[in-house]
């Protein structure tokens, strides 16, 4: 049986990367109607993507995200309640860190930049608004806080810090809070975020637990916002 199942699991990751390759390739022949180069090595890759996705997804649902939720159950025992948001904060910070499209972003945001914005300034400015969100996100759940009231006071801030901050840096604020939504930190922050309204008295998990990513997200555009504020300075 946990055979089958793996092997569903298999074929539920290869319908969701070869059809993508597929039309990269009929887009390639068909409409562009220019040859394709390196095949072998092509087809190659598109091998390693699959068996690449699916044992990386079968590990974070086999270690990352119990372990999130395990954890966030257990923030309760903390006996300071500003503790659990200091805590929440440096896991999201860490966590940040290891994101692999950040880390693309950053080496890109650099190059295109010609050194202007170092890839290290900025994926650690952008862990720190995502730590600042994760703790935010947290501190909702504990206080249980509406999500509308803070999420109207964090779109106020960045319309209010757009007005200030250079065109390029707005640009790379938007990719920066996409590209912390990643493989890596979501799974775990999710986990922690419901592990924690699960186990509270008078809190509702679906209206507490979720809405953590958005936080985050929010979080990580304000602090690119605000860096570029700085450099202009």
């Amino acid at each position: 049986m946990r055979i089958l199942a793996n092997f569903k699991d298999f074929l539920e990751t290869t319908r969701s990367v070869l059809p993508l390759a597929v039309i990269l390739i009929l887009f390639q022949l068909v409409i562009l109607k220019r040859p394709i180069k390196n095949v072998k090595d092509i087809i190659f890759g598109i091998l390693l993507c699959i068996f690449g996705l699916h044992i990386f997804l079968k590990g974070v649902l086999m270690s990352l995200h119990p372990l999130g939720d395990s954890v966030g159950e257990n923030l309760v025992f903390m006996s300071n309640k500003w503790l659990i948001v200091g805590a929440a904060f440096i896991i999201g910070y860490l966590g940040t860190l290891v994101e692999p499209a950040l880390k693309t972003l950053a080496l890109e945001v650099e190059e295109v930049s010609i050194g202007a914005i170092p890839h290290k300034t900025l994926t650690h400015a952008v862990a720190v608004g995502f730590g600042v969100g994760m703790g935010i996100g947290i501190y909702k759940i504990l206080f249980d806080i509406p999500y509308a009231k803070i999420i109207t006071l964090l779109l106020l801030l960045v319309l209010i810090l757009i007005l200030f901050t250079p065109d390029e840096f707005i640009s790379i604020a938007m990719d920066s809070a996409s590209a912390t939504t990643g493989p890596v930190n979501i799974p775990i922050n999710m986990a922690i975020a419901i592990g924690l309204a699960k186990v509270l008295e008078n809190v509702d998990p679906l209206t507490s637990g979720f809405g953590i990513v958005g936080l985050t997200s929010i979080g990580a555009m304000i602090s690119v916002l605000i860096l570029g504020i700085l450099t202009k300075i």
